[in-house]
């Protein structure tokens, strides 16, 4: 019996990835919803730190078992990171708070867009025709299924801008620092989970106040509430590692364009664990078309020329190519701990 091939190994490593990543991040939104809705704890930014507390936690122990070696970041690029990926954090808050929901979903929703406008300007990358359809497709089917409402106001507006542009940044550069520094995704996350936790930690009780009114030293804690902080913790370090690990086999688009397919199963989880009044024809009709679009995208995507980077010489074409074999052999690695 033949071993597998190469091409067989990443498809599976690909989509093992990729279902990782959606299986912690749809857990994460209902173990949250529960959290918030349930037991009142609508300290999302201070929520936010513990996750990355958590996960920084994670990352210590790998390092001292030996799984995660010896690594340099450049502090000024840990530091544009962390900006990007706090400001996105209390950027994709504010909007929510200050817009209506449906104005949130079409800013969501523009981040695919933005996605690609920094990897034209920025990667040099090329799309081809069925790709930007593909693309347009899903937008559209999103829409139809998540836009209700659409209001807007000029802060909530700036909110929005800010959101989607920090949001698009911290995805790009997710891709960008793993490729140049030859830096594998628990790598990546030992040098930005501690400075994300530790400015989270230091900002959120203020941020959360300013957003809730409602201060979190003053919140009555009890074991229920605290188990569920405990999940939401345990199952947010699943879903910052595989966000690391999809963008870093993937790319920022890619990911944001596959990761609507988280929408549409919290869609239908919503549906069947806290009741069937949203759910009418054209949700479901959306719900199909952005399905369609996926599916069209990863196919279009995937074909010669549908997405390609053009290379400006030939010998910075090696050096890249020798970067991303390297990255993705360690990326294979970490799948096997």
């Amino acid at each position: 019996m033949s071993s597998p091939s190469k091409a067989d190994k990443k498809a599976s490593l690909d989509a093992a990835s990729w279902m990782f990543n959606v299986v912690t991040s749809v857990g994460i939104i209902l173990v949250n919803k529960a959290l918030m809705a349930t037991y009142g704890f609508s300290f999302a930014t201070t929520l936010t730190g513990l996750h990355f507390a958590t996960t920084t936690l994670l990352t210590l122990v790998l390092r001292w078992l030996g799984y995660i070696q010896p690594s340099h970041l450049p502090l000024g690029d840990l530091l544009k990171f962390v900006f990007f990926a706090n400001f996105s954090i209390v950027g994709m808050n504010v909007s929510l708070m200050w817009n209506s929901v449906g104005f949130y979903q079409i800013a969501k929703l523009s981040m695919i867009p933005v996605s690609c406008f920094l990897e034209v300007v920025l990667d040099k990358v090329r799309y081809s025709r069925d790709t930007k359809l593909s693309i347009l497709v899903v937008l559209l089917g999103v829409a139809v299924c998540t836009v209700t409402d659409v209001s807007v106001n000029a802060k909530g507006f700036i909110a929005a801008l800010i959101a989607v542009w920090s949001t698009s940044l911290q995805q790009y550069y997710v891709h960008y620092l793993q490729r140049r520094y030859n830096l594998g995704s628990f790598n990546l996350l030992g040098h930005t989970a501690p400075a994300q936790a530790s400015s989270l930690l230091l900002v959120g009780p203020f941020v959360d106040y300013f957003l809730t009114s409602k201060r979190v030293d003053a919140y009555p804690f009890s074991f229920t509430s605290v188990a569920f902080i405990v999940l939401s913790c345990t199952i947010a370090v699943g879903t910052n590692l595989s966000q690391f690990i999809c963008i870093g086999r993937f790319t920022a688009v890619s990911f944001q364009v596959l990761g609507h397919m988280k929408t549409i199963l919290v869609l239908i989880l919503g549906f069947i664990f806290f009741g069937k009044d949203g759910l009418n024809l054209h949700v479901v009709f959306g719900m199909i078309i952005a399905v369609a679009g996926m599916v069209w995208y990863g196919n279009a995507s995937a074909r010669p020329g549908g997405k390609e980077r053009r290379s400006v010489s030939m010998n910075g074409g090696s050096k890249a190519q020798k970067q991303e074999d390297s990255a993705d052999a360690t990326e294979e690695a970490e799948e096997k701990v």
